[in-house]
């Protein structure tokens, strides 16, 4: 009677928690379904969004396919950002300036976590690479050097 009463009480918690309609959604992505298109501050690379928007509240996934060679300079998030490497090499580097002698290597199947207002950089290995990133917005990608931002490029 002692262990069904603590049990009873959880069970009894979770159920009345609010539960938001669009987060438990069934969804179902398949990789020939995606849309993919060039983000404006990543150009070169491809972005097509999973589930949810980035730019609003609530969950969101969205899968980044970068060429080969390719480097995102320094920037920060808003939010956290969560990555899994889905294929090819990633790698990632702590810091306000990329810089390659600093980074760490990614292999298919690695996951990071970045905290909100962390600066940090990114390239791609010999071959196109694509990651998973997912987070609860909203989101953004603020870069360091804001030269280094192509939307103020004109």
């Amino acid at each position: 009677m002692r262990r069904i009463v603590p049990v009873v009480l959880m069970l009894t918690a979770l159920v009345a928690l609010p539960v938001r309609a669009d987060e438990h959604a069934h969804t179902v992505a398949l990789p020939d379904t995606l849309k993919w298109a060039e983000p404006a501050p990543l150009p070169g690379a491809l972005l097509a969004v999973v589930q949810g928007d980035p730019s609003k509240e609530g969950l969101f996934v969205y899968r980044l396919k970068m060429p080969a060679g390719y480097r995102i300079p320094a920037h920060l998030h808003k939010a956290s950002e969560n990555v899994t490497v889905l294929s090819g090499v990633f790698f990632i580097g702590l810091g306000d300036k990329l810089d390659p002698a600093k980074g760490q290597e990614l292999p298919v199947g690695a996951f990071l976590s970045v905290p909100p207002n962390h600066a940090h950089y990114a390239w791609v290995g010999g071959s196109e690479t694509v990651v998973q990133v997912h987070g609860v917005g909203p989101t953004d990608l603020r870069f360091v050097n804001p030269e280094d931002d192509p939307r103020r490029k004109k």
